[in-house]
């Protein structure tokens, strides 16, 4: 059926309309008020090159009806961020913002980082930070100011003594009755008042209360008050605090050059700069105010949106955008361009921010796209290589052992796309684990799955090359591959190249392109040991106390609620883990001897 009349037979609803290939992998997402007449744009003559293209390849178009194009604009963000559609406005680097959270429902709450989606929980939350430095930093002040616990409940309700963060200063030990549920509660709501913004306030409250410490001769009450003023005055003396009046807003600012585009977000909450976060928005652009949309709409999915959105160029969506952040968050959302005063120079700063992203942008990719040619010359590919596989194995004698890809664009690397593969094979063969590696990569290729690499580098010699391409030949491939293999006394900078044609080869250690393909190599070598290491971490983790004579489910589970943690437990003495139900002496002299 041509796309003419599949547009024909669409329904004149909002919605949202998914094209999709002949294999039904979507390429584009996009909503509409009225879908059919929103379609039809697609059969008139100024096309672009880019939608031509994609035009050719779409075979299928299905939709989904809304009830209002709020609606359709929620569906369509939360659709094009589960499926990356190759044709639409993506952001490569979305991943969710840490937050810094306080626990209401307990009766000696927690403060804690939290990463993820914010629930309507009854507990506090704080952010976004734009990165865990931020987070753990402020998490330290308000430990050593406010006393407050971030243990786990499990290590909380298993104390019997204090821990190391009560020796510290750095808790006020509520799980063995240090302080009242009163008086921790109070530092609780001291510790909310300072994160919402209202540090001077706190400040003269508690100055009032010193001198009512003081007064009644309660000394050492009036030193730990004290000593709350002189932190929250350092704090404050070093924070990054904005002008009053600038309470909870994003400054979010687009720029471009060469049909790139850059976008910065800047955040801050309670007078502060809490950070900024630089996006290079990827798939079919056609203007500043588009990619402006798609990213607001991408970006508050999993962030909680503020009162206020300050952008640097008019969106056609704004009001459609506001109540679809709404539905979301259930928060009223004001988008709009600053004209004057604080809050104008703040979208600036954000811009400013922006385009000097974009300048550093266009010169690596200058560089690496200049790179990348003599590469393609170097390994006869005919054009310059978009996206490189590079491939490498970790084990220690078979076990535990990790097979890795990490994937390079003229961009960078593409984290998103890395990939382990657990080795079933133990025998400590790196040609058998090379290949089974292979196999189940090479599978998904055949199978049409994913993207095509335009160039795979083996970490290793002529054998892993040998064993590679023997995979690919028998999965009826036609691959570039190459293998990179240390050179003489393992130097680096005296690299072997070994290609499939049967050529060697090696790069003076200075050239650009030797040191880009070092740094590829390391990168799987060190994403394969990382995950090596994380694997056998766990093993050991959950081994250590099985490897005891009579350590049984309900004696782990036992220490493991009682200590929090194996690290916690190996630090224990044999008193100590006397001290657990069920454990006696006996069994306390063999766990301390076996974890040591």
């Amino acid at each position: 059926m041509s796309i003419k009349r599949i547009i024909e037979e669409a329904p004149e609803t909002p919605g949202i309309y998914q094209m999709m290939d002949e294999n039904g992998t979507i390429l584009y997402i996009g909503k509409a008020k009225n879908i059919k007449k929103r379609l039809q744009n697609y059969i008139g003559n100024n096309l672009t090159t880019k939608t031509l293209l994609m035009l050719r390849q779409i075979k299928i178009i299905e939709y989904i009806k809304t009830s209002n194009e709020s609606e359709a604009l929620l569906l369509e963000s939360r659709l094009i961020k589960k499926y990356q559609p190759k044709y639409n406005v993506l952001l490569k680097d979305d991943k969710s913002f840490p937050y810094i959270m306080v626990t209401k429902n307990q009766d000696f709450p927690q403060v804690m980082k939290h990463r993820g989606k914010i629930t309507n929980s009854e507990n506090k939350f704080f952010g976004p930070f734009a990165n865990i430095g931020a987070v753990n930093n402020s998490i330290k002040f308000l430990q050593k100011t406010f006393k407050l616990r971030n243990c786990t409940d499990s290590f909380f309700s298993n104390r019997t003594r204090p821990c190391l963060q009560y020796q510290i200063g750095r808790c006020s030990a509520p799980c063995v009755g240090k302080i009242s549920k009163e008086i921790y509660s109070e530092s609780v709501n001291q510790a909310i008042i300072f994160l919402s913004g209202e540090s001077q306030k706190l400040q003269n409250d508690l100055a009032d209360q010193m001198t009512i410490a003081s007064n009644n001769m309660e000394y050492e009450k009036a030193a730990e008050l004290r000593d709350k003023i002189q932190n929250l005055s350092h704090i404050q003396l070093g924070s990054d605090n904005i002008k009053e009046g600038i309470r909870d807003l994003d400054a979010i600012a687009v720029a471009e050059k060469y049909g790139i585009y850059c976008v910065s977000i800047c955040f801050y909450r309670s007078s502060q700069f809490y950070g900024n976060k630089l996006y290079f928005p990827t798939g079919e652009k056609n203007n500043l105010s588009e990619v402006l949309s798609y990213v607001i709409g991408l970006f508050y999915q999993n962030t909680i949106c503020p009162e206020e959105i300050m952008i640097n160029t008019e969106i056609e969506d704004k009001d459609i955008l506001e109540e679809a952040l709404f539905q979301l968050h259930n928060k009223h959302t004001k988008i709009y361009i600053p004209v004057k005063g604080i809050k104008k120079s703040l979208i600036e700063a954000a811009l400013s921010a922006a385009e000097e992203g974009l300048k550093i942008k266009i010169r690596t990719q200058n560089t690496n796209r200049e790179i990348l040619q003599e590469i393609a010359k170097l390994f006869h590919i005919p054009n310059i290589p978009e996206r490189i596989e590079i491939y490498d194995n970790s084990h220690i004698m078979g076990s535990h052992a990790v097979g890795a890809m990490v994937v390079s664009t003229p961009e960078g690397f593409n984290k998103r796309e890395y990939r382990t593969y657990n080795v079933e094979n133990k025998s400590g063969d790196d040609y058998a684990m090379l290949k089974e590696v292979m196999t189940k990569r090479m599978k998904k290729i055949a199978e049409n799955i994913g993207s095509i690499p335009d160039l795979i580098i083996i970490d290793g010699g002529k054998g892993q090359l040998s064993t590679a391409k023997a995979v690919m030949e028998k999965m009826g491939l036609i691959l570039n591959m190459v293998a990179m293999s240390k050179g003489i006394d393992r130097n680096s900078g005296r690299e072997i190249f070994h290609t499939i044609q049967g050529n060697e080869f090696t790069l003076d250690k200075n050239a650009p392109a030797m040191k880009y393909l070092q740094i590829l190599r390391d990168e799987a070598h060190n994403f394969a040991i990382s995950k090596h290491r994380k694997k056998r971490s766990k093993a050991i983790y959950f081994s250590s106390l099985d490897d005891i004579e009579n350590i049984g489910i309900a004696r782990k589970k036992a220490l493991l609620n009682y200590f929090g943690g194996i690290e916690e437990i190996k630090a224990a003495s044999v008193e100590e883990l006397s001290k657990v139900h069920g454990i006696s002496k006996s069994i306390a002299i063999k766990i301390y001897e076996t974890l040591h």
